[in-house]
């Protein structure tokens, strides 16, 4: 099934132009906020991205005003909670946290731009992206122990240290505090910022670029760095980039240097 001829409710899908996929969060009236149908449709997006051969990036943005995404519907998650039990609750917590694991697993590279507010898990979703594009007014937040919860949760402690040195992602982490877009920049955590009314189009230009080389050197690089992060050591790490860069040239999409 084709993605763009699925009908979401919280999520719009569109291939703006050939081997480019929009995906943006819609629901502006709440921030963005994740609630459980917007969980159901991201599943169900993500899934269909491992066997999409057509669309060679994805460009994901929120939709409104307000901002990115705010996080958790915590108000969704109060009417629930007197009725979940806490079996129900960790199944709940493990489909939410494999969102970011499914956008790793992708095998697109995910652009993700930016505006207002990311807090909480619309942080992770910015974190588990590959290219951060950020509006002068975008503000990120490990939001979640200042609700209650642990700071370390939706693939903030895996993401965070790995893209600012884990000195200041304790800090953001135990505090809960907010990152300006300064910051963010300063922090290698973005690759562009720039006015929000410029946000898209350079997101997409970003986005263009990638869809102008091979398609599957896009996803071996995505995988590499994937690997990679986890390498023991360099001679893992070259392992990984001598058998994708042999592979493509056995493919005859790559020529000797």
């Amino acid at each position: 099934m084709k993605d763009d001829k699925v009908i979401y409710e919280t999520l719009e899908y569109a291939e703006g132009e050939k081997g480019v996929g929009v995906l943006s969060l819609n629901r502006p009236q709440k921030y963005n906020a994740v609630n459980l149908k917007m969980l159901e449709e991201l599943e169900h997006f993500w899934e269909l991205q491992k066997n999409n051969l057509d669309t060679h990036v994805i460009l994901l943005k929120g939709n409104g005003e307000k901002g990115f995404c705010g996080g958790l519907d915590l108000a969704s998650l109060a009417e629930a909670s007197p009725t979940i039990s806490i079996d129900q609750f960790y199944r709940f917590q493990a489909r939410l946290s494999r969102l970011m694991l499914s956008m790793r697993s992708a095998p697109q590279p995910i652009v993700c731009a930016i505006h207002g507010t990311a807090a909480g898990l619309g942080f992770s979703f910015a974190l588990a992206s590959d290219v951060r594009v950020i509006s002068t007014d975008t503000r990120f937040a490990a939001s979640y122990i200042n609700v209650g919860f642990g700071g370390a949760d939706m693939a903030c402690s895996y993401l965070l240290p790995r893209l600012i040195g884990a000195g200041r992602a304790y800090e953001y982490m135990l505090t809960g505090a907010f990152m300006t877009s300064e910051e963010a920049m300063n922090l290698g955590l973005a690759s562009r910022v720039v006015e929000r009314e410029m946000l898209f189009e350079t997101a997409l230009g970003i986005a263009r670029i990638m869809n102008s080389k091979n398609p599957m050197g896009l996803r071996l690089t995505k995988e590499a760095i994937n690997m990679n992060l986890d390498a023991g050591g360099m001679e893992q790490a070259l392992h990984i980039e001598d058998r994708n860069q042999t592979l493509l040239f056995a493919r005859g999409v790559a020529s000797p240097r």
